[in-house]
């Protein structure tokens, strides 16, 4: 029996959706039906996604957003229910890191992880969830469809890495956020769910796997491979979807069995 899913008349945000994972999972999202609105500091690479997916049929609007400046969170969620209408999904994805060993983490590098991985996604989170909460209430018996939100963590979450402490704690915050989110807002409807990516080749890295160091990294991997963006397409669209309404506060590795 063929399963399909379907996700027209619902209106996507995606955050850090210029590049990378990001802009796979807006066109994911696009083409299986959703109004996306591609977020990003980006704005001239959110133009040119935009026009790929407009190009496949697909609903798009852009709009810049600083997920570390609080008015920009503000104005974006605002402004994108304006032109797109309520907003049913989000994936909060923005994420930076550095590399050094602990010991040279300055407050610089510090913050500039957290305020991004941590402070970033958590109020961009609030912000659509202050409004999900708002129509959940307001709405008539049954008439309230849901809100989904999606936060990109990774397996760092999860598997401590070397050089890259600063950011598997941040995603470990990030772990802890989903489950906090969920526990307070699953009676409303509202269904919070982590994706904890392993390494997946992108733009940004693919250079780095054709390198000495990136080649010994392979080899220590589970199945001696990297993950492509498409890998993760079914998880994020059954979870933006109605049929994952009893999949609430789950933290899902999808990395090749890494974190195991």
């Amino acid at each position: 029996m063929a399963y399909s899913i379907d996700l027209s008349g619902r209106v996507a945000f995606i955050t850090g959706a210029s590049s990378g994972l990001g802009a796979q999972f807006a066109r994911t999202l696009a083409r299986a039906g959703a109004g996306v609105v591609l977020a990003s500091r980006r704005v001239e690479k959110l133009k040119e996604l935009r026009a790929r997916i407009e190009g496949e049929g697909g609903d798009a609007h852009v709009i810049e957003l600083d997920v570390t400046d609080h008015d920009s969170i503000k104005s974006a969620v605002a402004h994108a229910e304006t032109e797109m209408g309520s907003i049913d999904i989000l994936v909060n994805n923005s994420g930076v890191s550095t590399t050094q060993r602990l010991q040279d983490v300055t407050p610089e590098d510090y913050d500039f992880i957290f305020d991004t991985n941590v402070k970033g996604a958590f109020f961009v989170a609030q912000e659509v969830g202050k409004r999900m909460l708002a129509r959940s209430r307001g709405a008539a018996p049954g008439s309230f469809t849901g809100g989904r939100i999606i936060n990109i963590a990774s397996m760092a979450g999860l598997k401590v890495l070397p050089q890259i402490g600063a950011y598997c704690m941040s995603k470990a915050a990030v772990v802890q956020m989903t489950r906090a989110m969920a526990m307070e807002w699953g009676k409303f409807g509202i269904n919070t769910n982590a994706i904890c990516p392993g390494y997946i080749d992108t733009e940004i890295n693919h250079h780095h796997w054709d390198t000495e160091q990136g080649k010994k990294l392979i080899a220590m991997l589970p199945r001696k491979r990297v993950g492509s963006p498409q890998d993760l397409d079914a998880l994020l669209v059954m979870l933006a979807s109605d049929q994952s309404h009893f999949i609430n506060g789950a933290v899902i590795a999808a990395d090749d069995g890494f974190a195991v």
